[in-house]
């Protein structure tokens, strides 16, 4: 990847590509009304249907968390109430809508960053023609929503606009926490440069108060803590356990990607348990902090570090939390310096551990047998694989775009009289 993509073998036009995409989207959407009345397996999220309960709920002037399981932002809900008379679709369409969205915010991005219109639309691809996606969006979940909210933050802040780019961060942190890791490289990024001399710790502090940072943590804190206080006066204490606290304390003992789920399983029932639970953040923390001041100086890099970071350490790992770095990963692929036998090794190498996973789950999901360290340890292994693709990430990405060599000085020589 990086220079190469300018003669990427991609004949499309970035206009074919998008009405490519959208046509698929769709497609898929109707696909899955035909499966989910045909076939007992289902196509449509089942968090689609929590999400369209919630909008019958609020239509009839009803509380979303009447709906057991809704855990989250009432305007998610709300955002569906329209298909209350538009048709079941409107939900799925609308939130593929934002998933060709997001798209046309990496494309916005990459031809920022110098990237001519093929090699943008190659690496756009990577979102754009991605399956889990794809799926994703199709079958009715919402996260693509907060992707092009954390998109535009990044598109925001590449012009210089440090008050739209807060806005919309608090926006995307309402409406999915996830995001809120994200704060202190964008903070540390926005500080002005520092001053010749040496360098002074307190001096390091005082440039976190600088105009840009405080103008994106203003319109930050404006967005997620104005849009938190309208959803509490309106929805009560319910709105903050469900849409926050249930996030922070949750401990889901169900078999799924996380090396904890083990853990938590074996020690659902012990006085020891929430503690547990809160102690899986630790290394999460550690890593995002490293990530952070290392890295703060290319935000889109970091923040694809610290959500693939966020995800595989996670106390829950599901394939759809997968969606959160993919979304970023068109920003950092100009970058990376892997070659393309080394990219496909790393690739069919994530695939495979998914594949080593799926195994004993399917065994213990519809056969019923009792697999669950198998699960623990494909789970160990999963999280090693994407350790090691984090590391080669890390080791052959440089920071594009490069500034351009230093001109060379030409000797003029002086002829003798």
């Amino acid at each position: 990847m990086g220079p190469r993509a300018e003669r990427a073998p991609l004949h499309l036009r970035p206009a074919g590509a998008v009405a490519l995409a959208v046509a698929a989207r769709v497609a898929l959407v109707l696909y899955g009304e035909l499966q989910d009345r045909a076939l007992r397996v289902r196509y449509t999220d089942v968090d689609y249907a929590v999400l369209s309960d919630a909008a019958r709920l609020l239509a009839a002037g009803r509380s979303p968390y009447a709906r057991a399981t809704f855990r989250y932002s009432p305007l998610l809900g709300w955002l569906l109430v329209p298909g209350q008379r538009l048709g079941a679709l409107f939900g799925k369409l609308l939130f593929a809508a934002a998933d060709v969205l997001a798209a046309l915010l990496l494309l916005r991005l990459l031809r920022r960053r110098g990237l001519g219109a093929r090699a943008a639309c190659a690496h756009a691809g990577l979102w754009l023609f991605n399956p889990l996606p794809l799926a994703v969006s199709s079958r009715g979940n919402a996260d693509a929503l907060v992707a092009c909210l954390v998109l535009a933050a990044l598109d925001l802040l590449a012009r210089g606009r440090a008050a739209g780019a807060g806005a919309a961060y608090g926006l995307a942190v309402h409406l999915k926490l996830y995001p809120v890791t994200h704060l202190l490289p964008l903070a540390l990024h926005l500080r002005p440069p520092r001053a010749p001399g040496p360098r002074r710790l307190r001096a390091d502090l005082r440039r976190l108060a600088g105009p840009a940072v405080l103008r994106f943590l203003g319109a930050a804190a404006l967005a997620f803590l104005g849009l938190g206080a309208a959803c509490h006066a309106r929805y009560g204490w319910d709105f903050v356990e469900h849409a926050y606290l249930y996030h922070v304390t949750r401990r889901d003992t169900r078999h799924n990607f996380s090396p904890y789920f083990y853990l938590l399983y074996l020690t659902a029932e012990s006085p020891w348990a929430r503690a547990l639970g809160l102690a899986a953040f630790l290394p999460q923390l550690a890593l995002l902090l490293a990530a952070s001041a290392a890295f703060h100086g290319d935000p889109a890099f970091c923040c694809f570090l610290h959500t693939a970071v966020l995800v595989s350490f996670n106390k829950v790992c599901t394939s759809q939390y997968f969606v959160w770095y993919l979304s970023l990963l068109p920003l950092v692929a100009p970058g990376l310096r892997l070659g393309r036998a080394r990219a496909a090794a790393l690739l069919l190498l994530w695939f495979a551990a998914q594949a080593l996973w799926l195994a004993p789950a399917y065994l213990l999901e519809f056969r019923g047998r009792n697999t669950f360290l198998l699960l623990w340890l494909a789970g160990l292994f999963f999280l090693l694989v994407n350790c090691a693709i984090l590391a080669q990430v890390i080791a052959h990405y440089r920071p594009w775009p490069r500034p351009p060599p230093p001109a060379r000085r030409r000797r003029v020589r002086v002829k003798a009289d």
